[in-house]
């Protein structure tokens, strides 16, 4: 199990009632062991952060960038959290909520594959 600050649980449990539409559009997709055939978690706490999903099979962290994700400021954040997150064995993949909505397979894809490269032999 992965480090992460008890006190973000609840936090973690609300964002799950909220979830954004690209969220939850892409939480249909991985949910049930439909990619690869490994467990995704939705809003998981790692570290001091909550990520958006969490495959720890794959070793893989994945994010979802709203608009604001794409100011500078956020960029270096975001390239800060990606390290810490890489300092404990995490990858990070990111993608922006249009991506999600309209280019779904692809992104899709890009998940598939790197579930199949850090985890070869699904049960």
């Amino acid at each position: 199990m992965q480090p992460y600050r008890k006190d973000l649980k609840p936090y973690a449990r609300s964002l799950r009632t909220g979830m954004t539409d690209a969220e939850q559009h892409l939480w249909r997709r991985l949910r049930c062991k439909q990619i690869g055939g490994v467990q995704f978690y939705r809003q998981k706490p790692l570290l001091s952060f909550i990520v958006d999903f969490y495959c720890p099979a794959a070793k893989l962290v994945i994010e979802l960038d709203g608009s604001q994700h794409f100011d500078d400021a956020l960029k270096a954040k975001d390239c800060e959290r990606d390290a810490l997150l890489a300092s404990i064995g995490l990858h990070v993949l990111r993608f922006d909520n249009r991506q999600v909505l309209q280019e779904t397979e692809a992104v899709l894809a890009g998940i598939l594959e790197w579930v199949e490269k850090r985890n070869p032999n699904p049960p």
